[in-house]
């Protein structure tokens, strides 16, 4: 009798573990968000850190990386990954600064070439992105992130979109933001300019953004799918932009034969040609 108790016994505990074992099957594991490769879906231009190379030159940051162009004093790209681990509540410093990583010989663009122009200091990665340190938003003043904008672009257009993608991160989504500019000759407050600070600056003529959006997870590149979000747009950089950023959506295939860049060279070539073809058409707040 004792014996078959103790297998009665042994069988329920079985069971239950096995049940509870089942059970845990079902749910999905928990991803903590965390900092993850500012270039993770590539490098755009195929940037070098080579003094030669003065028009694509690579500067990476812990808190972004990107392509300089010594002759017109901005950067070609920006590319940096946004997460909650990227995310707290240091006020904005302001403090504009020189980038004294660039090589030596090099004009260095100051807090104060862009003054009386017309133009913003428009961050490519903006401040409120890097908010978890203060060394961490000070990296996004360097002048080297920086580049010509129109006000009305930088203040409402623009600023809407980085308001959203913040949003996207509080709904448990991690992205990979890459933006840039291209051209010449842009509308600001006081008019039209091609360059500024001499000429050592160009006022670029568009803005771009490309933003891919993954829940929170690993191995990133590889979990692009073909339906996968990607959100692209290209703005002119004109003080008479309207302020809603879902007006100027277009293809990541459109930004790459404008620019020449290869903007997701790690995701797969299929994915690629699935995801870039296409027009965001989700939601915008």
């Amino acid at each position: 009798m004792k014996q078959a108790f103790f297998r009665l016994v042994t069988f329920i505990v079985l069971s239950t573990f096995a049940v509870a074992c089942s059970h845990d099957d079902d749910v999905a594991p928990t991803t903590t968000a965390t900092r993850d490769e500012n270039l993770a879906m590539g490098n755009p231009s195929g940037a070098t850190a080579n003094p030669a190379n003065f028009s694509n030159y690579l500067l990476t940051k812990a808190q972004y990386t990107l392509s300089y162009n010594r002759d017109q004093g901005k950067p070609n790209w920006v590319s940096w990954h946004l997460s909650s681990a990227w995310l707290g509540s240091t006020p904005r410093q302001d403090n504009f600064g020189t980038d004294n990583t660039l090589p030596t010989g090099w004009y260095r663009v100051s807090s104060s070439s862009y003054s009386g122009s017309g133009f913003d200091r428009g961050h490519n990665c903006p401040s409120a992105d890097r908010t978890n340190s203060v060394e961490d938003n000070s990296a996004t003043f360097l002048m080297s992130n920086m580049m010509p904008q129109a006000p009305a672009s930088n203040q409402q257009t623009w600023a809407g979109l980085e308001n959203y993608c913040r949003t996207l991160v509080g709904a448990g989504n991690e992205l990979y933001i890459i933006c840039g500019s291209y051209g010449k000759g842009g509308s600001g407050s006081n008019g039209s300019a091609s360059t500024i600070d001499d000429g050592r600056v160009t006022v670029p003529a568009y803005c771009w953004k490309v933003v891919v959006v993954l829940p929170v997870g690993t191995d990133d590149s590889r979990r692009v799918t073909a339906t996968t979000r990607v959100i692209a747009i290209n703005t002119p950089n004109t003080n008479s932009i309207n302020s809603s950023w879902e007006n100027y959506r277009t293809t990541v295939d459109a930004i790459e034969k404008a620019t020449g860049y290869d903007l997701l060279s790690e995701v797969s070539t299929s994915i690629q040609s699935a995801v870039e073809s296409k027009v965001d058409s989700g939601p915008t707040n």
